[in-house]
């Protein structure tokens, strides 16, 4: 559900722009985030140890906040004139938004270099996570751009591929 939540409203913002629609889809689909990330890392053979552990931390934490920011982005903001917009974030908002997207391109990076590390998942998807997600963060206070909506694809097919392979390993307990 995460990656469809990205991905085809990234799609379709390349034709459309941001709309009502795509803007609901990807400020909800945020919520599916937690759990996938928590497959991810009960995968079988996804390596183990503090690093990986911090790293999962990290990522969990900064999906956290970086959930509650792509929300409000999509939900809150994009309904306000932007005179309101630039007012909200130039206060201490806008240092949170900003702290939140940092958290989040951390910790992703380096839980996605467990990944990467690990080969518990396909190097493809992997790689797709480590490199398409933190872009999502900085690329989020742009305006849609053919550029956006391919980086909203790619993290949508990694997501998809990731998930797939964890749903293919039947245990997701580590015994």
């Amino acid at each position: 559900m995460l990656g469809l939540s990205i991905g085809v409203p990234g799609a379709v913002e390349a034709f459309t722009g941001e709309t009502t629609a795509t803007s609901l889809v990807i400020g909800l689909g945020a919520a599916f985030g937690p759990p996938a990330l928590t497959a991810f890392f009960l995968v079988p053979g996804n390596g183990s140890g503090r690093f990986r552990s911090v790293a999962y931390g990290l990522n969990a934490i900064g999906l956290g906040l970086f959930s509650g920011v792509a929300f409000a982005l999509n939900l809150v903001l994009f309904f306000l004139s932007e005179a309101v917009v630039e007012d909200v974030l130039a206060g201490p908002t806008g240092a949170v938004v900003r702290l939140s997207a940092l958290v989040f391109v951390v910790g992703t990076v380096l839980f996605g270099a467990t990944m990467i590390r690990d080969r518990a998942f396909p190097s493809v998807p992997a790689w797709g996570y480590t490199v398409s997600l933190p872009l999502l963060a900085l690329l989020a206070p742009l305006d849609d751009s053919p550029l956006t909506s391919a980086v909203h694809v790619v993290a949508a097919a990694s997501l998809i591929w990731l998930s797939a392979t964890a749903a293919s390993r039947r245990t997701l307990v580590p015994a």
